[in-house]
């Protein structure tokens, strides 16, 4: 397929190739409704972003997603409660809060707190996975010890520490 049209709005499709190479492009809403047609029919997916042009062979892609602005992590509605209530469910969760390292390979590096302990996390500024490394436990930083997440590096997976 080919496209020449483009919106303003562009979203950021990740892919990873069967091969283990991970890779990004920019799409708009109609580029990204061609990728998923292009997908599957399983036939190759030419579109242009700007004045160059990208190709993909849905055959070589093991996984994608595409983040937009209804991929929050989570939406979470809360009702209406008493001042009190709040302060109080704040405070409790600021002692549960945990704080993380994030060292990822576009070199952004990062501490930040998370309401419960995850395994994964994902970069600010290139949207990449980064993953708990359970073997060097948690690491000083400016704000306390954090528990250390990145993708610089294979993480084996095991017991957090």
């Amino acid at each position: 397929m080919y496209s020449s049209k483009q919106s303003d709005a562009l979203h950021i499709m990740t892919y990873t190739l069967n091969s283990g190479i991970k890779g990004t492009v920019p799409l708009s809403n109609q580029q990204i409704e061609e990728w998923l047609e292009s997908y599957r029919t399983n036939t190759r997916f030419v579109t242009s972003i700007g004045k160059e042009f990208f190709g993909l062979n849905p055959e070589l892609v093991a996984d994608f997603k595409v983040q937009n602005q209804f991929s929050d992590y989570q939406r979470v509605l809360v009702p209406n409660q008493p001042e009190e209530a709040v302060d109080h469910l704040s405070s409790a969760y600021k002692q549960n809060e945990i704080l993380i390292k994030v060292d990822c390979k576009c070199g952004t590096a990062y501490t930040t707190d998370s309401p419960f302990m995850r395994t994964k996390w994902y970069c600010t500024k290139c949207k990449e996975i980064v993953f708990l490394d359970p073997k060097k436990g948690k690491v000083e930083t400016s704000r306390g010890e954090a528990f250390y997440m990145t993708n610089k590096y294979f993480v084996e997976r095991g017991p957090i520490e």
